[in-house]
């Protein structure tokens, strides 16, 4: 069989992304800290790109001069460039003046912002510098503290330990029992029974029956097993409460208040405010800066070589893209929410038990515009609303039928099923079956035990039989 080159000819479509098109893309999905993080960064790699003052940008026009050299299309781009439309607001001005008034603005103090966090690693290692330790033994104590997790547990072996420090395990040992009387007491165990065994004895605390419990039943104190626990140590119920009870004054976990991680506060990208018998809606603006072309590049353009015209125009196309991508990330995000204020009014008015069903699909079929583009949107944006503050995609729940054929959301059933088990009787916790036949009562809606069991696992709500308390 012979090898020869041909040549054919082949029509097809395909669909090509500009660089801008996915800049625009990007910019939608991106939360309120990322896109702030993302303008920050275009401003400084963008000459054309200036933050200006509020006022200023305010009145500002059509800025961009014609050059000769600057392609028609350029031209067409930066004389069409809406200013005002980039600048102004999205919702009835009077409405927002009024509403204002009421937001609240909280600022971090200053001991927030000059204070660090004490890490317990850090912690560990000032106490072992003061200890009485040699320098050889500290050094054993500095391998054993960067071994252990976040609750304070030791994760290495004391084989390993002396692999790495180069000692003998034999010398390993005492060190990590100094460790663990440091303070939080009982820090470098390596088991839960070990943890509480120390405290137990640093707190002075000398009780056998309590120690035996803690060194072999701890098993059987989590699954509620307590009948047998009285049967083996002959004693009543209210005795082994009493030994329950010192239990609950120690800590299990003796690292988890030096969490290393900071918590993360969310800023709402969208407030809606009751205002009379209407909602009105407002854009979290707050440290997102006012973009501007930069009118000294823009004049220094006359007079330079093709290539520097060429690199201006570039560059002067990003900044009118940027900035033109902003405001339609701003004015999809505010059709959205408004969308969504329209559909879920009842929990607007009344919390998450009127939280009706919501797809993606209703909310681009009522503001024209792509599911993929509604999707992305209400990616990591949350909306400060009268009952809390709430993400985007909260509001958009599966349905569940109800008997007279109308239907009911899957968050509002969550609600209900958190409300029944918050007034429950402890020592007759509802099951999953008791709580679809109360659902049913209630709402009228053929739920199976299943479905239940899954709403609370989502909830982080155990079963009925570690919920339940016997004292």
């Amino acid at each position: 069989m012979g090898l020869e080159l041909r040549q054919q000819l082949k029509l097809s479509q395909q669909l090509v992304m500009t660089p801008q098109l996915q800049q625009a893309i990007k910019l939608l999905q991106l939360s309120r800290l990322e896109l702030m993080d993302t303008v920050q960064q275009e401003l400084l790699e963008n000459p054309f790109l200036e933050e200006g003052a509020e006022a200023e940008a305010l009145e500002q026009a059509e800025v961009v001069p014609e050059v000769e050299t600057t392609p028609a299309s350029d031209q067409e781009l930066m004389r069409n460039a809406d200013w005002e439309d980039y600048i102004g607001d999205f919702s009835s001005t009077s409405k927002q003046a009024q509403v204002r008034e009421f937001e609240a603005v909280e600022a971090t103090s200053f001991e927030a912002r000059i204070s660090g966090k004490t890490s317990l690693e850090g912690h560990l290692e000032w106490q072992l510098r003061l200890s009485r330790l040699n320098d050889r033994q500290i050094d054993i104590g500095l391998a054993v503290i960067n071994n252990l997790d976040s609750s304070g547990y030791l994760q290495a072996t004391n084989e390993e330990l002396a692999v790495l420090t180069g000692a003998s395990p034999e010398e390993i040992e005492p060190v990590i029992k100094s460790i663990q009387e440091f303070d939080p007491v009982g820090v470098a165990a390596r088991t839960p029974s070990e943890c509480l065994l120390v405290q137990i004895k640093n707190y002075g605390i000398d009780d056998p029956v309590l120690e035996e419990i803690v060194r072999e039943h701890l098993e059987d104190l989590e699954k509620k097993r307590y009948k047998p626990l009285c049967r083996k140590f002959r004693i009543s119920m209210e005795e082994l409460k009493g030994y329950l009870d010192k239990l609950t004054e120690l800590d299990p976990m003796p690292g988890a208040s030096f969490g290393s991680e900071e918590p993360v506060y969310v800023s709402p990208d969208v407030y809606v405010y009751k205002y009379g018998d209407d909602f009105v809606i407002l854009l979290n603006e707050e440290g997102l800066p006012r973009l501007e072309l930069n009118s000294d590049y823009m004049q220094a353009m006359e007079g330079r070589s093709s290539k520097e015209k060429e690199y201006f125009q570039d560059k002067m196309r990003s900044a009118v893209w940027l900035m033109k991508s902003l405001y339609q990330r701003q004015r999809t995000l505010y059709k959205v929410t408004e969308s969504v204020v329209k559909h879920q009014r009842e929990f607007f008015e009344h919390g998450v038990t009127h939280l009706k069903p919501l797809i993606l699909k209703d909310v681009a079929e009522d503001i024209g515009m792509h599911e993929s583009t509604v999707s992305r949107i209400t990616t990591s944006k949350y909306v400060a609303t009268p009952h809390g503050i709430f993400e985007l995609k909260f509001f958009f729940n599966s349905a569940l039928g109800l008997d007279d054929g109308s239907q009911v959301g899957s968050e509002s059933v969550k609600a209900l099923i958190k409300k029944m088990i918050s007034g429950e009787n402890p020592k007759k916790p509802l099951s999953d079956e008791k709580i679809a036949e109360m659902l049913k009562d209630e709402l009228q809606v053929n739920i199976a035990r299943r479905t239940v069991a899954k709403y609370r696992s989502a909830l982080d709500i155990p079963s009925s039989s570690k919920r339940k308390q016997v004292f």
